[in-house]
């Protein structure tokens, strides 16, 4: 995946900040289930937030580098526990995309 243009960085963290979480990693860290899911909620959504548990900030870069290669998906931003990732849907579904249903906030 190409990287990111500081224009588009901006733009997909304008959009971030409306964003929830949906996809939460707990305990028993960076599991099958927890790619699959968040595979799943790239696709659906393009740009999500995802939510990592532990207090180690090192254990937490390790996971969501590892989640980051797993998916394919480009990190847009880190803060904290949460990380913001994007990756651009094969065929983006107009009724779910974040870009699309959020498009208004990065339009001023």
């Amino acid at each position: 995946m190409a990287a990111l243009s500081i224009h588009e960085r901006k733009r997909l963290r304008q959009i971030g900040h409306a964003l929830n979480p949906v996809v939460m990693i707990g305990g028993q860290g960076l599991t099958e289930n927890v790619i699959e899911e968040t595979h799943r909620a790239l696709n659906d959504h393009e740009l999500i937030k995802v939510k990592i548990a532990g207090e180690d900030r090192d254990a937490r870069a390790a996971v969501i580098d590892a989640l980051v290669e797993a998916t394919g998906a480009e990190s847009v931003q880190k803060i904290g526990k949460i990380v913001l990732l994007y990756k651009k849907a094969a065929k983006q579904n107009q009724h779910l995309s974040n870009l699309v249903r959020f498009a208004h906030l990065s339009n001023k």
